[in-house]
């Protein structure tokens, strides 16, 4: 088999892309405030076999919390941002290994531009993570204000890759190169990407067109955001 040629980023020691070993991410499921909680789980997750590890970072508590668990984590620490940037400068500041950014919630070009500052200071990759479930408007991509979800027309693009059609997997790359784009007008090139939908198709053609467009590492993944039911279901069945 031949292996796309991505370019070689570390986060913490664990090189990622290039000829480096394909690695194993997870989650923790506890409240990152719980700084015990969180490390018990990081540390089951490493004997298991991760070798990174991601939190959910959904406030200022959450962000300031990280800079124990990193202290006390053996595996690298991934801070997943959404919403506000001043979570991505907060973590930061906590010593973490890598930031996770969504560009379909944090759609505002200069927010996106001081986190990509301050990560570049101190060499922290950032992973682009692109969710269908939180995919910006049509049309509105890079656009912060004056668009909703509920007319947004995601759910009435096509599914796959369709000739002279304007596809859902069109608009998930497109959401991800506008972020890429940030990045790299800053000359920023500690980038890891991610295309992540429920259903496998969406997800594999998302990345297979993403591949041949950037040198950047992929991480692969499946998911979808929802309901307890709704969300879980889509993302096992995935």
């Amino acid at each position: 088999m031949n292996r796309r040629i991505s370019k070689k980023i570390f986060i913490g020691d664990v090189p990622v892309g290039g000829d480096a070993p394909i690695t194993v991410q997870s989650m923790t499921k506890t409240d990152t405030r719980d700084v015990k909680s969180t490390v018990n789980q990081i540390i089951e997750l490493a004997q298991s076999g991760c070798e990174i590890v991601r939190c959910a970072v959904p406030d200022m508590e959450a962000a300031k919390a990280l800079q124990e668990i990193k202290k006390l984590s053996p595996i690298p620490v991934v801070a997943d941002i959404h919403f506000h940037h001043e979570l991505a400068l907060e973590s930061l500041k906590s010593g973490v290994d890598c930031l996770r950014l969504n560009p379909g919630n944090i759609r505002d070009r200069t927010k996106v531009t001081t986190v990509v500052k301050e990560a570049k200071i101190r060499e922290i990759p950032i992973r682009i993570g692109v969710n269908f479930g939180s995919l910006p408007p049509v049309g509105g991509i890079g656009v912060s204000k004056g668009t909703s979800r509920h007319n947004d027309g995601v759910n009435l693009l096509s599914k796959g890759l369709i000739e002279n059609e304007y596809s859902v997997v069109d608009h998930m790359v497109q959401t991800g190169l506008w972020e890429i784009g940030i990045l790299e007008d800053l000359d920023f090139d500690l980038i890891k990407i991610s295309l992540k939908a429920f259903d496998i198709d969406t997800t594999v053609e998302s990345y297979r067109k993403m591949a041949k467009l950037v040198p950047y590492p992929l991480h692969l993944g499946i998911t979808e955001s929802g309901t307890a039911k709704s969300g879980s279901i889509r993302s096992s069945v995935g």
